[in-house]
């Protein structure tokens, strides 16, 4: 007995001690990064843990998205600091300040005096110096206007509908004629990746899709990943992928620019590739090879991966709620009734008479929290309701919270696009799917348009059933369930 008491009363020290050791290193920790601001500056600083050195709080965020808890890692600041809608922190290798309410995310978002993409190492590598993430304000509001028209336009839109259409009809029925379960979050990713390519490239693309999708994927994983450059690691991975793109994207830019006594082709013959590189400012500049390439691999990714995350939680949505779904379908069948005989397809015109397609869209959108945060540094000291973002620190506009939030959605777990009804005016700042201010998201309007495309043919033709309900979750990089949504997808009778 005396032994055990010896061994309980020796393992309790090591445990109080190791806590105490900790406690101190974490402390010594966090006056290593405020000490530098000075007294009074450090003394404005919002609560918070700057956790470990070197990682900060890196292991509690991927602990919490890994292991399927991806709200808990922000509940433990405001349990322990109280709801002040900011918090300091160290992650993603900076010292940072995490925005979560609507009125601070929208300061932030909007301010672009005091506020330049901030994003984490890792994802400005991969993405590159000169797109969006990585580039300066006036840059970035040059490059925007000049890349704005081919991608979003009205009239690059109109002529995307037909390419949407013609690449998703054949996929859909390959599905159900195949007579096995499908994975459709795999699948979508395909779908989206052929439209992204014909919209960029053009129809007549030879690449190895199948590789394509593969470099994509690495890289998509790499942008939120450690970036550690060693064999094995995922940031490893993605860097190599993304060079065996920018080769594949240089050959095809050097390859257009051989070809010579082309005839000048049809505004509705071009792709984007081609309008990037004929574009040019009001002094006549054209866009370098580099930016090219950068805002390609970003539409690229942007514009595949996020549509079907998107268009595979809409699915799942719908499906857990019939009354929805019928709701939805009722409104589609009364579109095709007042179709025109002759006409084939739809029109974007049919498109934005789709109300009740566009709350569904939207709710969809915010239910399925597709990106967590978008990131944002200081360029100068900041005080946001009495605290300070210092100069050189790194914000991180945490959209999850935004949209999770009982105070800005009643009884937010669930899923209703009746909130989004016109007679319902949500609060600035509430809604950032796609982030916010001059720096939204430039593919939104391509999203959304393959997500309501999707959504027209499945609930008029279409039905699934998912095989593994209960499937786990991942969440980064973005959230799906771990069996990719296998189905049985098949036609309706």
């Amino acid at each position: 007995m005396e032994v055990l008491q010896v061994v309980s009363v020796a393992a309790a020290a090591l445990v109080c001690g190791g806590g105490l050791i900790f406690g101190v290193v974490k402390r010594v920790n966090e006056w290593a990064y405020v000490s530098s601001l000075g007294r009074q500056r450090a003394a404005l600083l919002p609560p918070g843990d700057m956790g470990w050195p070197l990682v900060g709080q890196m292991w509690a965020f991927f602990r919490a998205f890994k292991f399927g808890r991806p709200d808990s890692f922000l509940a433990r600041f405001i349990s322990r600091f109280g709801r002040t809608g900011i918090y300091k922190t160290f992650i993603f290798g900076s010292p940072s300040i995490i925005v979560c309410t609507p009125e601070t995310c929208k300061r932030v978002l909007t301010d672009d005096q005091h506020f330049i993409p901030g994003y984490p190492k890792a994802t400005s590598k991969l993405m590159g110096n000169r797109s969006f993430h990585g580039i300066s304000p006036a840059e970035h509001k040059r490059l925007r206007r000049l890349t704005a028209a081919p991608i979003n336009g009205l009239e690059a839109l109109t002529l995307f509908v037909s390419k949407i259409e013609d690449i998703l009809g054949p996929s859909m029925e390959k599905w159900t004629e195949s007579g096995q379960p499908v994975a459709l979050m795999t699948e979508m990713n395909k779908v989206t990746y052929m439209v992204i390519t014909n919209i960029l490239f053009g129809a007549n693309v030879d690449y190895d899709m199948q590789k394509m999708e593969s470099l994509f994927y690495d890289l998509a994983q790499g942008l939120i990943s450690i970036p550690i450059n060693f064999p094995g690691c995922t940031y490893h991975k993605a860097l190599k992928a993304r060079r065996e793109l920018v080769k594949i994207l240089r050959a095809n830019l050097d390859e257009r620019r051989r070809v010579k006594n082309k005839k000048e082709r049809a505004i509705e013959e071009k792709d984007v590739l081609d309008l990037l590189m004929e574009v040019e400012d009001e002094d006549g500049e054209k866009l370098d090879e580099e930016t090219i390439i950068d805002v390609s691999l970003m539409f690229l990714l942007a514009g595949h991966e996020t549509s079907a995350h998107a268009t595979m939680w809409a699915a799942i949505f719908l499906k857990e709620h019939p009354e929805i779904l019928q709701k939805l379908k009722k409104e589609q069948e009364e579109i095709i009734r007042r179709r025109p005989p002759t006409q084939k397809g739809l029109t974007l015109k049919e498109m934005r008479q789709m109300n009740y397609l566009s709350m569904v869209v939207d709710e969809t959108l915010r239910r399925g929290n597709l990106s967590f945060a978008v990131f944002r540094e200081a360029t100068a000291d900041v005080d946001i309701d009495g605290y300070l973002v210092p100069r050189g620190w790194r914000v991180v506009v945490y959209l999850r919270a935004i949209h999770v939030d009982p105070e800005n959605y009643s009884k937010p777990e669930e899923f209703n696009p009746s909130r989004w009804e016109q007679t319902v005016k949500a609060k600035a700042g509430t809604f950032l799917p796609f982030g916010g201010g001059s720096k939204l998201c430039p593919g939104m309007d391509l999203a959304k348009l393959e997500m309501s495309i999707f959504l027209h043919h499945f609930v008029l033709h279409y039905d699934m059933e998912r095989l593994n309900p209960n499937s786990p979750m991942v969440y980064l990089p973005g959230p799906r369930p771990s069996d990719h949504c296998l189905v049985n997808f098949k036609r309706n009778h």
